[in-house]
């Protein structure tokens, strides 16, 4: 079922492409642009990110707009919510770790691994500016990928996460089985 976005819900939608577009870019003033005078940014599973205009322009010039992702990136979308004054967005991103990603995997040198995690990303709106975002994902899957957290005996995994969130219809993991 396909949703019918108001004109603002539209607006948001929007702006949020060009806010990603010009991440994946490199393009900072047009990332900036994007969000209101006092925006924070956390990527929670590691607590990075920026508080405050300087603070996210800080993060984002230095770790992030630019520096998103490996030239391999794919990101697939899984679903999408539009609220009112946010969106919701669930996707599996895949890429080889063939260079830093400080905001991921702070101090950790590029190990030539495949990654895919899903991610969930929550976009908070505020008088037609992007307020604020959220970012969620696995790090333990990450470590485990990246060869940096042995599994055997943790309630953790790798890909498979990921690819059970492409696929809900593979089996899930029984809970003796770590």
């Amino acid at each position: 079922m396909s949703q019918t976005l108001t004109q603002s819900q539209q607006a948001m939608l929007d702006l949020f492409q060009q806010h990603v577009n010009a991440e994946l870019q490199g393009d900072i003033e047009t990332t900036m642009a994007t969000m209101t005078d006092n925006p924070h940014l956390t990527n929670v599973p590691n607590i990075t990110g920026g508080v405050g205009r300087e603070g996210v322009r800080y993060f984002y010039t230095n770790h992030l707009v630019g520096k998103f992702f490996p030239p391999d990136v794919i990101m697939t979308n899984v679903s999408r919510t539009i609220g009112y004054d946010q969106i919701v967005d669930e996707l599996v991103i895949s890429f080889t770790h063939t260079v830093p990603i400080d905001w991921m995997l702070p101090g950790i040198a590029p190990t030539g691994k495949p990654v895919e995690i899903a991610f969930a990303v929550i976009v908070g709106f505020k008088d037609g500016k992007i307020s604020h975002e959220h970012i969620y994902w696995d790090q333990a899957s990450v470590l485990v990928q990246v060869g940096l957290l042995d599994p055997k005996g943790l309630p953790v995994c790798g890909a498979e996460s990921a690819t059970k969130i492409l696929d809900p219809k593979l089996p899930s993991r029984a809970i003796n089985s770590f």
